[in-house]
């Protein structure tokens, strides 16, 4: 028996022990934050577990509470935690984002500070990039950040925050030299949410959710020793985040990928139901799902042949937003696809006599998918940058 094998059997052995029934299937994913309360008893104590084995961030080195596994190791671990349903012990942008980011940028002080934190869950994080002026043009943000000694004071707005309103910490993009060309006066600070000069302001969607706001600083400080990299060089750090947001390693190997009901085909036999052979009987819907399924399986190999080249386990670099753009698209098809097959049942919106939990969960997802082409920058930013940054095209 090889490593990998042994590795595999003695996590299927930990799982099967270890990993609490209310820890499976749908419900809830800790982010950390300390605004939200864990429900489910189950759900604390898989925490607690994964947690003492180091598995909510399983490729981080162990001396800031990480696993210390390879890349071959965690893809055995997350495909061991899908057999058994296992969700996440914790997910946000504490172990997505921010984390790997100050793994490269971060000084030994706030490694040290901030990534065990991460790794126990105690915290939740939020991203403050855009603002009501900067979203596609980002480098163009002004939120300022004045030195005052020890620490930088704070005046500006942030929006489309995602999370802000359950988040104990945020990861900022600030101008900290208005005299500079745009991308050279940018610094990357982090600071509490909860303190006098932060005010947050959720914004309610079309989906009636509210996973937005509105972020406000009113001279909210930031310590210097929570600067990551150079005074005035945060542009390259924030654009190395983004890599991180766009095609991280848990996105790639799926380790977060949760989707609400049952599949495509479960709901296409459902609603359209099959011919003597079995097959779909409308021929339209069945070459629709043939379609996305190929593609999604195509989409699915070559992230994994991405991990399996990555090295170390390191996220690619402008080759992320390959991820971003083909992946939001195949979300919104899907989502489309569910609500298409359903006919007038895919239009179900808050009458729970008539439309079931699936239908009417899938409808707003339909509509809340219809933002994944604009966050995290819209696909056409993604298409400049796949043709100047990958493809080496002329401006």
């Amino acid at each position: 028996m090889n490593a990998i094998e042994e590795f595999r059997q003695e996590t299927r052995a930990w799982l099967a022990e270890n990993c609490p029934a209310g820890a499976r299937g749908e419900g809830q994913v800790p982010t950390g934050s300390t605004k939200v309360q864990i429900q489910d008893p189950d759900v604390a104590l898989w925490l607690e577990r994964m947690v003492e084995k180091g598995w909510t961030a399983p490729t981080w080195p162990t001396e800031y509470g990480g696993g210390g596994l390879s890349t071959t190791e965690y893809v055995a671990l997350v495909e061991e935690m899908r057999a058994i349903d296992a969700r996440p012990a914790l997910a946000g942008m504490g172990t997505s984002m921010i984390g790997p980011t100050l793994l490269e940028y971060g000084t030994e002080d706030q490694k040290a500070r901030h990534l065990p934190k991460i790794t126990r869950g105690e915290f939740a994080w939020c991203q403050g990039y855009s603002e009501p002026g900067s979203g596609s043009d980002l480098a163009s943000l002004s939120t300022r950040a004045v030195d005052n000694g020890d620490h930088f004071v704070i005046n500006g707005q942030k929006i489309w925050t995602s999370g802000a309103q359950y988040a104990d910490w945020m990861f900022c993009l600030v101008r900290t030299n208005p005299d500079v060309p745009k991308h050279e006066g940018i610094s990357f600070v982090l600071l509490p949410m909860d303190q006098r000069g932060v005010t947050v302001k959720p914004i309610r969607l079309i989906n009636g959710l509210a996973p937005f706001c509105e972020t406000f600083f009113d001279d909210a400080i930031a310590q210097k020793s929570d600067l990551v990299g150079e005074l005035n060089k945060g542009w390259t750090v924030g654009k190395r985040l983004l890599q991180h947001e766009r095609s991280g390693m848990g996105s790639l190997v799926g380790a977060q990928s949760r989707d609400p009901g049952p599949t495509l085909a479960d709901v296409a036999r459902d609603f359209v139901g099959t011919d003597a052979d079995g097959r779909l009987a409308d021929s339209v819907v069945r070459e629709s799902l043939v379609a996305y399924e190929i593609n999604d399986l195509a989409f699915t190999l070559t992230k994994k042949r991405t991990v399996q080249e990555a090295d170390g386990g390191n996220t690619p670099g402008p080759a992320t937003s390959i991820f971003k753009m083909y992946g939001t698209e195949l979300q919104q098809e899907k989502s489309t696809l569910m609500c298409t097959i359903r006919g007038t049942q895919g239009f179900g919106w808050q009458d729970k006599d008539n439309f079931s939990e699936d239908e009417l969960e899938w409808t707003r997802a339909w509509l809340g998918n219809r933002a994944a082409s604009i966050y995290s920058g819209t696909n056409e930013i993604q298409r400049n940058i796949i043709a100047k940054r990958v493809l080496g095209l002329p401006d």
